[in-house]
């Protein structure tokens, strides 16, 4: 049996191939570019590497044109965390020394010696793999969006907290297309308060907004020309000047955020699991999207629901020694899937009689928190998520939540 390990760089790569006793069997410098990966498979196929036995490869990435081409096949790919390779380095040395070909050497060798501890790359579809790029690009933008906005924000309070009144009762607030539109014309507080009743409906107009313009018009006159204390003049100016650096980002992270949430409306129903996520309910195609981006459509990612849940977050962690037991969170988790389950949880009750009595159930009887209470909610529906996709079956409230909905009864 042969292994593989790659210790990878920006420019060219480092691969070690080792026999099943240790043995260092072949090693290569290849460039990372299309000759350096043609070398990379002839050197594979040179050592028994074929579609009926590939070879397994150990790298620290899961992303990437080399990752891409190694995974061609049945090839099997296990991406391993740098921090776990790093605890390997010093099963070999003690020295604590450092090379390239080294590393390589260790990622072959970890493969060798606890391939079961590790898990290869799923073997998810092209367009789950697609819908997973756009989702994630999606929920990137929209912490970019907020991100901006709070800086915004945080800038307002310092010269125009005004304009933060006129927009407190508003959706999204900063990031609307007529709260940006009204900060680019009057980017100071002198410039808000020299705005007419017609300067301030025909901004909201170009803005896109079609209902109720006169009295919003005549509601944001009064704000910005209510007394107030203000920078001097040249400081007012100046901050003005960062105010339209700052909006011409927002306008780019809304834009963005937009776009991609379209292109995930457009690719997302095309996925066969895509019916079975959007009939649970609180989950909506933006959301469902991260899901599935994350849990992948590989079946055999997860051996049970409990590696589902435990890979989300969502199971709580035993810590046992000696006479001191406790049970905490897990710390440890796919960041992305947990924070797309706080929303799921937190809308569920919404639509779905038995979620709501299973939350009042986890406030009232057992005295978790709000927190706490969804967390446990989001660990149930998860594992619900798994048996419908393994069974291919669309969410039922009945089988879902039978003791919950028999004492609401």
């Amino acid at each position: 049996m042969i292994y593989c390990g790659i210790d990878r760089a920006e420019r060219t790569h480092d691969v070690t191939l080792v026999d099943d006793t240790g043995m260092l069997v072949a090693k290569r410098h290849i460039t990372d570019d299309a000759a350096g990966y043609k070398l990379l498979l002839e050197l594979l196929a040179e050592h028994g590497d074929t579609e009926d036995s590939p070879i397994p490869v150990a790298i620290e990435t899961s992303r990437g044109l080399l990752v891409a081409v190694l995974r061609t096949g049945k090839r099997k790919v296990y991406a391993i965390n740098p921090l776990a390779a790093a605890r390997y380095r010093d099963r070999h040395s003690v020295t604590r020394k450092k090379s390239d070909p080294g590393d390589a050497l260790v990622l072959a060798n970890i493969l060798r010696t606890d391939i079961h501890a590790h898990r290869p790359l799923p073997d998810d579809s092209d367009l789950g793999r697609a819908i997973a790029v756009l989702a994630r690009a999606q929920q990137d933008a929209l912490w970019n969006r907020q991100q901006t906005a709070n800086q915004l924000r945080s800038l307002l309070r310092e010269y125009c907290p005004a304009a933060l009144d006129a927009f407190a009762t508003w959706t999204n607030g900063l990031c609307r297309p007529e709260a940006r539109e009204l900060l680019k014309t009057a980017p100071t507080p002198t410039r808000a308060r020299r705005l007419t009743r017609s300067q301030l409906q025909a901004t909201l107009k170009r803005a896109g907004r079609q209902r109720g313009i006169e009295a919003e018009a005549d509601r944001l006159r009064d704000v910005f020309r209510a007394k107030g204390a203000h920078q001097p003049p040249l400081v007012e100016d100046a901050l003005g000047q960062q105010r339209l650096t700052l909006l011409l980002q927002l306008d780019a992270a809304c834009t963005a955020a937009d776009q991609l949430a379209k292109a995930v409306e457009e690719a997302f129903p095309q996925h066969p699991d895509a019916e079975i996520l959007l009939s649970f309910p609180g989950l909506g195609i933006q959301l469902a999207a991260r899901m599935l981006a994350e849990i992948g459509d590989d079946r055999t990612r997860f051996a049970d629901a409990r590696g589902l849940k435990a890979y989300a977050g969502s199971s709580p962690i035993t810590r046992a020694s000696g006479k001191k037991s406790s049970i905490t969170r897990r710390r440890v988790k796919n960041d992305r899937l947990s924070h797309a389950g706080y929303p799921w949880a937190f809308s569920a009750p919404n639509g779905s009689p038995g979620a709501k009595a299973h939350y009042r159930r986890r406030r009232d009887e057992h005295g978790d928190w709000h927190a706490a209470a969804l967390r446990n909610l989001f660990n149930r529906m998860l594992g619900q998520l798994y048996h419908c996709l393994q069974r291919r079956e669309l969410f039922d409230e009945r089988t879902a939540f039978p003791t919950e909905l028999a004492h609401a009864a």
